[in-house]
């Protein structure tokens, strides 16, 4: 299915490991101009090779931290000034420590707030002026099933990322008339290095082993299994149709 890519310029925050980086794979696959953002430099450099072994593309990397505004202003800078303009913007952070209300002070929530709501607003407000010169664009926030049922121990990301899908919502209707469509992602559980870090946890919370705690996890699920990064569909939310760039 040519869900019309081709061409065009893609910044992907946090995309050197899980679904960041399994959504730049895809985007390359489809032939877009693909710029990865990320901390680690070394990860980064991983990602962009596995891109290039799997479609012969070559994917831009630049190195930003969400918690930077400086970092982001200059990681949208250089994804426009390499692919000649922005079309697609995918918001994504890791995730806040886990907890519940009573473990949590100011600094946390301020922390959360940082990481997971106020990093997505910078990178939405960089990006916008360039997708409006563009004659209009796609945004995806990546967050989590808990925007629709709060998960249990994790109060900082069930509050931060209902904040995103307010976000979107109230976005959707300001954009539109620049033809700039703006979607939430909200993934349940999928396999990567996030899950396996909370799920250590509430496992050793449980005095249960991680084996234990994720296969008694999986039985919830009507599949019968966790996702994978290259099995969910991030991709469904990014079709475009205004003229390939060039």
């Amino acid at each position: 299915m040519n869900l019309g890519l081709s061409g065009k310029s893609v910044f992907i925050a946090a995309s050197s490991k899980g679904l960041g980086r399994a959504a730049a794979l895809e985007f390359a696959k489809e032939g877009a101009l693909v710029t990865i953002a990320s901390r680690s430099l070394g990860q980064l450099e991983e990602a962009r090779d596995e891109i290039r072994a799997a479609t012969g593309q070559e994917a831009t990397m630049v190195r930003m931290d969400v918690l930077s505004p400086d970092d982001i202003k200059n990681a949208i800078r250089h994804a426009v000034d390499s692919a000649g303009g922005l079309d697609i913007l995918v918001t994504n952070a890791g995730g806040p420590p886990s907890g519940f209300f009573s473990d949590m002070g100011d600094e946390d929530w301020t922390g959360g707030f940082e990481l997971n709501l106020l990093s997505a607003i910078r990178m939405i407000r960089e990006a916008l002026p360039h997708l409006k010169s563009a004659g209009g664009g796609r945004i995806v926030n990546l967050a989590s099933t808990s925007v629709k049922q709060p998960i249990d121990g994790l109060i900082l990301s069930n509050v931060f990322r209902a904040g995103v899908q307010a976000l979107t919502k109230s976005l959707s209707s300001e954009l539109a008339n620049d033809g700039i469509l703006i979607n939430t992602i909200a993934p349940g559980r999928i396999a990567t290095d996030r899950i396996t870090e909370l799920d250590s946890k509430r496992a050793e919370d449980q005095g249960s082993s991680l084996e234990q705690f994720q296969t008694a996890a999986v039985k919830a699920i009507p599949l019968g299994r966790m996702g994978t990064p290259r099995n969910s569909r991030v991709l469904s939310s990014f079709t475009v149709r205004s003229p390939t760039r060039t």
